[in-house]
């Protein structure tokens, strides 16, 4: 049976109802689940389950994965996470011609109590994450990853249902919002962690700031845009086990419409130390637009990409003080912030700022 936290509503009848609905389940009914792991993620919790028939069901799983909110981020009021990715699962999968995220059966989320699940395909026993966190994976590996991010942005790249029926483009209103509710971050952040942010570096986040009405035009011209994951490390990324081309990428609760270059600049330079982004990052450049132009996207050259990355780059800056700030551990916000500020100054970021 699935945990106490689950077995409210994912029980042998809710799973026949789900998997019917998904078209997986004829008419066959759901008897047995039994929760064979479980574990849980700085955000959320992760149950495996096995599941039994009543009789031979062809095309239903043997097993499938839940993905439940952790109890005690639920009450959290800024924190809309299980409503993003269940948005994603049901608003923007469905329309994907391919599958480069996994199969979801059933998601929910509940506005009023903000308790939220999804039902996954289990990929346990046919692929792996490349490394352990935060170990980085091999360039073959990071290639596959990299080419299996382009051929998503170039499924959604200027796609007429962005900000339609998927997603919503942000108005120079909001994004001066977003502007001020980062100062506020920041300030926050400055008053709890003192000397750790560093006069110079507050010097730089306050010129961001001064400068972002100018540097958001990029996203305001709602050109050359696509749909991106926002948490887009390595480790959220599935490589077949058997070497093949299936990568799937997943856990989608900061998806959005934005440039593409923001998943590669989260990606790479802020995960990476100097000398190995010395060493790949213009290869893995070089090969998501050669993947963009494979699938299709057009008048969007190389140097608009590099242009877009640094950009995108300077951006990635603010991710560690939303991090911080909303209580995501130390050891993954701290590294972040340091990596980033590397990225920056080797990229010549600040030039966007003068």
């Amino acid at each position: 049976m699935a945990s106490e936290a689950s077995t409210r509503t994912i029980d042998a009848d809710y799973l026949t109802g789900a998997l019917r609905r998904s078209g997986v389940l004829d008419d066959g009914r759901v008897t047995e689940v039994v929760m064979s792991s479980s574990r849980s993620t700085v955000l959320s919790r992760i149950e495996r389950l096995k599941i039994g028939y009543d009789s031979p069901a062809r095309d239903a799983p043997a097993s499938l994965i839940l993905k439940t909110g952790l109890p005690e981020r639920l009450g959290n009021e800024t924190w809309d996470a299980g409503r993003q990715e269940v948005a994603f699962y049901t608003d923007v999968a469905p329309h994907m011609p391919e599958r480069i995220v996994p199969v979801c059966f059933d998601a929910a989320w509940n506005p009023e109590t903000r308790a939220w699940h999804l039902l996954l395909e289990d990929l346990t026993d046919t692929h792996v994450i490349a490394t352990a966190w935060p170990l980085p994976p091999c360039f073959e590996q990071c290639q596959r990853v990299v080419h299996a991010r382009a051929r998503l942005a170039a499924i959604w790249w200027d796609h007429s249902s962005l900000g339609a029926s998927v997603g919503s483009w942000l108005d120079a209103s909001n994004m001066g919002r977003n502007l001020e509710r980062f100062a506020e971050a920041l300030a926050a952040f400055s008053d709890r962690e003192g000397d750790r942010l560093p006069r110079a570096r507050r010097d730089l986040f306050e010129r961001l700031i001064a400068n972002g009405p100018r540097l958001n035009q990029r996203v305001l011209s709602r050109r050359n845009m696509t749909i991106v994951q926002g948490d887009a490390h390595f480790w959220n990324c599935f490589l077949p086990s058997d070497g093949g081309d299936d990568v799937r990428l997943f856990d989608w609760d900061c998806w959005r419409v934005d440039v593409a270059t923001d998943d590669l600049a989260y990606m790479i330079a802020m995960h990476w130390y100097p000398d190995r982004r010395a060493a790949m990052e213009g290869p893995l450049l070089d090969c998501f637009h050669a993947a963009l132009i494979e699938n299709g996207v057009r008048g969007y050259d190389r140097d608009a990409l590099d242009e877009d990355y640094r950009l995108s780059a300077l951006w990635q800056a603010t991710t560690p003080i939303w991090q911080a700030n909303g209580k995501i551990p130390p050891v993954i916000w701290w590294n972040n912030l340091e990596r980033i500020f590397l990225a920056i100054e080797d990229l010549g970021c600040r030039r966007f700022l003068s």
